[in-house]
């Protein structure tokens, strides 16, 4: 058991981050910024950012074109926006933009700045390339039960969606045509009811985890110690998903209402669970998304071995290309590498999670995630591994030295 050291308790980790958000005076503001700026100008990975105010704490297996700080804003996607606006907002590296609705003095003069979206890993092709897929394994009978449970909302998810996907058999001489009349493929259409409804659906845990750890913080008076923007971070991540694959197909009404019956049950029965037992929904939430990995990795084997050519040269959304920084000709293959990263995110940081003490422990992923190395290539961190991973986060910051002020 991990002894109630400083090290996972809220002071401790966070007491930077609090300085960074509750500061308003300008000079402290622009020193904390310039030592954030050298802390990602002598590394290679932005792992974490929020607000104007952005930390960035890096490993070293990015290219340098990949960092936050030193390539500038991409164009936002023009299916969305008219004016050349962001995602979902107007930001600060925005080229083209119309009409500002907040203004505040800067350097750079009068500019909107912060950002459209929460904190989310851009990765590189070796990394999107290293998922694997794992499972925990079940110890415990809370293991079992959330195993239980993703069995039965698998096979629900499975009906309403339309999914099926059997095993190839070796050495076959079917055609196209034959392996999706036999359930051996799928089509474009068929591939995007699956994944519409898994991430309409996929996007509720966050929320309302972070609803109740939000809700309880409230009712103690107390901080979080770090949980509810991760799991926020999860929520949009999912959502974001749902809106790039919205730009392939637009769904009508009885799929809608499908979606709605679903999220209402959905939402208020995970709302109750994680009430009565966060560490089981944490669980049940890391073996949904060893599914969704498992789901991906199968999508990508049929687009790579000739069985979705319908999507093996199209073009990537713009909305993709702006969230996860995909080069300007990718493709939709990149598109489904980047998500399935990103499900591989969600599955390790919901083990580890359920790992450790959702009461007293510190979320180790506050201040820096492990990269893709990691996280696709086993299921989460234990509770020993995530109090490694936490003291390797103080050293960290406590190397990071700051530059005088010109």
């Amino acid at each position: 058991m991990i002894p109630q050291a400083p090290l996972y308790k809220t002071e401790t980790l966070l007491r930077r981050l609090s300085h960074v958000h509750t500061t308003t005076s300008h000079a402290t503001t622009l020193h904390t910024m310039t030592m954030l700026r050298l802390a990602a100008a002598s590394s290679t990975r932005p792992l974490l950012h929020c607000g104007a105010s952005r930390i960035a704490l890096l490993s070293n297996r990015v290219s340098p074109s990949r960092n936050f700080w030193l390539s500038p804003r991409r164009q936002a996607p023009g299916e969305l926006t008219s004016t050349g606006k962001g995602t979902e907002g107007p930001h600060i590296h925005d080229t083209k933009i119309t009409k500002i609705p907040a203004e505040v003095e800067s350097k750079q003069g009068k500019l909107p700045t912060g950002d459209w979206v929460l904190f989310h890993p851009a990765y590189t092709s070796d990394e999107m390339h290293a998922v694997e897929v794992v499972h925990h394994p079940r110890k415990n009978f809370g293991d079992r039960m959330a195993g239980v449970f993703v069995r039965c909302v698998r096979f629900g998810f499975d009906l309403i969606s339309g999914y099926h996907h059997k095993e190839i058999p070796a050495g076959h001489t079917m055609t196209l045509t034959e392996l999706r009349a036999k359930n051996y493929s799928m089509n474009p259409d068929q591939w995007l009811n699956r994944i519409l409804f898994l991430e309409s659906i996929a996007a509720v845990p966050g929320m309302v985890a972070a609803t109740c750890r939000h809700l309880r913080s409230l009712r103690l008076m107390r901080r979080d110690a770090g949980w509810i923007h991760t799991l926020l971070q999860e929520a949009e991540n999912e959502r974001m998903h749902l809106l790039t694959f919205m730009t392939l197909r637009n769904p009508g009404i009885f799929f809608r209402a499908l979606i709605l019956g679903a999220q209402g049950v959905f939402y208020n029965a995970f709302f109750l669970s994680y009430l009565v037992n966060p560490r089981i929904c944490h669980r049940f939430v890391g073996m949904i998304e060893e599914e969704a990995v498992y789901t991906y990795t199968l999508c990508i084997k049929d687009i790579e071995e000739g069985r979705l050519p319908e999507w093996a040269n199209k073009p990537a959304p713009r909305i993709s290309i702006d969230y996860w920084r995909l080069p300007e000709n990718a493709t939709l293959l990149d598109v489904v590498y980047a998500v399935r990263s990103d499900e591989s995110t969600h599955r390790f940081v919901n083990h580890t999670l359920a790992n450790i003490d959702s009461v007293k422990d510190v979320n180790p992923f506050a201040i820096r995630e492990p990269d893709m190395f990691v996280k696709g290539s086993k299921p989460g961190f234990t509770r020993e591994e995530a109090e490694e991973h936490v003291r390797n986060n103080n050293k960290l910051l406590n190397k990071t030295e700051p530059p005088a002020i010109a």
